[in-house]
């Protein structure tokens, strides 16, 4: 049997606390109005949840879909490891942006509407329906450990043989809104900051979903090898890393080029807000990165799970750059997120976590043979 951490311990009554207080804020929300927990406006509506929640959220989601197609569609069954969990998390992460999005509309009790009042020239409309269905091909890939668990050994051989089609759609659905919420700002070219808007901004959007999906993967096997006591599946790790190292050295060719192509690059070195911030993004999440992942042939663990970690922070500096940095000097106007909007954004982090853990240990998650004996 593996070895549990402590159901109480101090780690998860800081997630626990974070839980109830979100949810407390949430309750005021939904009881009192948007605007009596955030400091949103009709300028500037769209803040931190959409930002981080949804964005970032949306983003880091994209294991799932990498590992399932290197697998499923690729047929590269070295990496089978890897899936379940890349699973686990992208599905926790959809769940979890479609819990943000209820707190964060208006009118949360129409968020059905686009499931019958159709328009096909909206990219929201699109993006809607594309995380409506990539959230039940993650469901049904979820449901084949819950299945496994129960002893259903039919229905899991009749859900396996519908694997490859149910992964094709995913990396196809999932290609299309990760890439569709970048063009949701091409249609604000005069109030997005020059160093993010550009049209290459949907191409940007798909190759940094690309580039963090390994890095959380490596970070998610990092961390839950310290929290469930289990050992690391270090050469796939490795492979991950160098495979990182790649898709940001292609971001990195991307972004650089496209600067130089809109003469936006003396922007980058101005003593501004925005240049700062658009240099964070790019040096501490693309460069040093890749700088980490390149020495020791990317075979130090800890270093890597370093590199990893700033990957998946650059990629959210990055969206909450677009959606709130980018987008304050255009609107004319002044936000900065209200304590019970960071509240609530860190507690559906930390339901998260506490969801994954638990699925750790009750489901077939990791395969047996790399559980560490107590």
């Amino acid at each position: 049997m593996r070895a549990r951490p402590p159901r109480l311990s101090p780690g998860r009554l800081v997630l626990w606390s974070l839980c109830l207080g979100a949810l407390a804020v949430s309750a005021y929300r939904f009881a009192f109005g948007i605007g009596s927990v955030t400091r949103l406006s009709d300028r500037f509506p769209w803040g931190l949840w959409v930002a981080f929640d949804v964005l970032g959220g949306v983003a880091l989601a994209a294991g799932g879909f990498t590992m399932a197609a290197v697998v499923y569609v690729l047929h590269n069954e070295r990496y089978h490891p890897l899936v379940r969990p890349a699973v686990v998390t992208g599905f926790l992460g959809y769940v979890l942006v479609v819990a943000a999005l209820l707190v964060d509309l208006g009118r949360p009790y129409r968020i059905w509407h686009p499931v019958i009042m159709w328009n096909p020239h909206s990219v929201m409309f699109e993006v809607a329906w594309c995380v409506l269905l990539y959230t039940l091909v993650l469901a049904l890939e979820f449901g084949q450990m819950v299945l496994e668990r129960l002893g259903r050994l039919t229905m899991l051989r009749l859900t396996r043989l519908a694997m490859p089609p149910l992964v094709v759609a995913g990396v196809i659905l999932s290609t299309l809104h990760q890439s569709s919420l970048g063009t949701l700002f091409l249609i604000v070219p005069g109030k997005l900051h020059p160093l993010w808007y550009t049209p290459m901004l949907p191409v940007l959007f798909f190759v940094s979903a690309l580039a963090v999906g390994p890095a959380m993967v490596l970070l998610e096997s990092f961390l839950s090898s310290r929290a469930l006591k289990r050992e690391l599946e270090l050469p796939l790790l490795m492979d991950l890393a160098r495979i990182s190292f790649v898709i940001l050295s292609i971001y990195l060719g991307l972004k650089v080029t496209d600067l130089i192509a809109r003469g936006a690059w003396p922007q980058a070195l101005a003593p501004s807000v925005e240049g700062r911030l658009f240099a964070a993004e790019l040096l501490l999440g693309v460069v040093l990165p890749m700088i980490l992942l390149a020495t020791d042939g990317g075979r130090a663990v800890t270093k890597n799970a370093i590199a990893a970690t700033l990957v998946v922070l650059g990629v959210v500096l990055n969206r909450l750059n677009v959606a709130i940095t980018g987008m304050l000097a255009g609107s004319h106007a002044t936000y900065v997120p209200a304590w019970t909007e960071v509240l609530v954004s860190l507690g559906i982090t930390a339901a998260g976590v506490l969801a994954y853990l638990w699925i750790a240990e009750h489901l077939p998650v990791f395969p047996q043979k790399r559980h560490a004996t107590p």
